[in-house]
């Protein structure tokens, strides 16, 4: 029993000291970077005679004893004696005490309080834009930091009621053509406003309607098709004008043959050389007669010597006489070796 006793007292102890510890760390003052606050501490029977001290986070901020002040500016307390923050900076967070005691050293009066630092709150910038599909204009109130802030809404100067998110939707139906939005960003210590906003939604004009009952796509691959057939088409026209063109050409090299042929053939028959009727003989010229071998022709040779011998010596003379032939060749006769003794 003793021992449950005491874990019973250490837990409700260490709960007295967490608890003391948050409150301790909790904020009751809070302001912004760039703003002056004035600490809350009023005491109406302060005089010169009374010693008033001011600490920050445990060191002397403000001393003034018997109108004398030695550290800070007079012109930071009041006649009350509260103290006056200017230009707050993220430094200046913590943990303030004032006392006030009599010129015997007895205490006339404390405070104490912890201030908490926030960023500064930007001016909010409304933006819109038109969803005809849902016939509605959705408004957005951007901000830098939106967490932990509330947001306010206001049409034509109304608060609209129930409106605390960042975007606001409104009907088209019930959006007046004139009609004026703002919208508020608010925390802890300040807030902020935006500029009026007087959205313009107009509706689209309609397309006109389309002529043909084809899809955009259909109409494209048809013309994409139309284009390779003329494409196809100039390629073949180009091709036979080429084959066209080459056999012309050719024909004119024979038909210039030709005529080179026939203007020859047309010309005088004395002036036809003899290599050309040697190798284009006319039709009407009757066939070359064979040229004679060689032992014919000898043999044709022979035959009239043979028969001059025969012949008188009278009319051997008389032939003689009538006609002088021209003297033929003989063939050599080879003469029979005699062999050396």
């Amino acid at each position: 029993m003793a021992c449950s006793a005491a874990t019973l007292c250490v837990f409700i102890l260490s709960g007295f000291i967490n608890l003391s510890a948050a409150n301790k760390n909790t904020c009751e003052l809070y302001a912004a970077v760039g703003q002056s606050l004035t600490l809350p501490f009023v005491y109406d029977r302060l005089e010169n005679s009374h010693v008033l001290r001011w600490t920050h986070n445990d060191t002397i901020f403000f001393y003034r004893e018997k109108g004398t002040v030695s550290v800070g500016k007079p012109a930071d307390i009041s006649s009350t004696g509260s103290l006056l923050l200017r230009n707050l900076q993220f430094s200046s967070a913590g943990a303030y005490q004032a006392k006030v005691l009599h010129s015997n050293g007895t205490v006339a009066k404390t405070w104490s309080g912890r201030l908490c630092i926030v960023p500064k709150l930007s001016k909010p910038q409304l933006t819109y834009s038109c969803d005809f599909k849902s016939s509605a204009v959705v408004l957005s109130c951007l901000v830098g930091n939106a967490q932990g802030l509330v947001f306010e809404w206001t049409l034509d100067e109304k608060t609209l009621p129930g409106e605390t998110k960042q975007t606001l939707s409104i009907s088209l139906a019930q959006k007046k053509e004139e009609s004026r939005f703002t919208c508020s960003a608010a925390d802890r210590v300040s807030k902020e406003r935006s500029d009026i906003v007087r959205p313009a939604c107009k509706r689209p004009t309609p397309p006109p309607p389309a002529l043909l009952c084809f899809t955009s796509k259909t109409v494209v691959a048809a013309f994409a098709g139309g284009a390779g057939l003329i494409l196809l088409l100039v390629t073949v026209i180009v091709a036979l004008c080429c084959c066209r063109r080459r056999s012309r050409k050719q024909m004119g090299l024979r038909d210039e043959g030709e005529l080179r042929i026939l203007a020859l053939s047309q010309r005088e028959p004395g002036s036809i050389s003899p290599d050309y009727e040697t190798m284009h003989p006319p039709e009407d010229s009757p066939p070359p007669s064979p040229k004679p071998s060689p032992r014919a022709c000898y043999e044709k040779v022979a035959q009239p010597e043979a028969q001059t011998e025969n012949r008188p010596p009278a009319q051997l003379s008389t032939a003689a006489e009538g006609q002088q032939p021209s003297p033929v060749p003989k063939p050599r006769t080879k003469s029979p070796k005699t062999a050396n003794m």
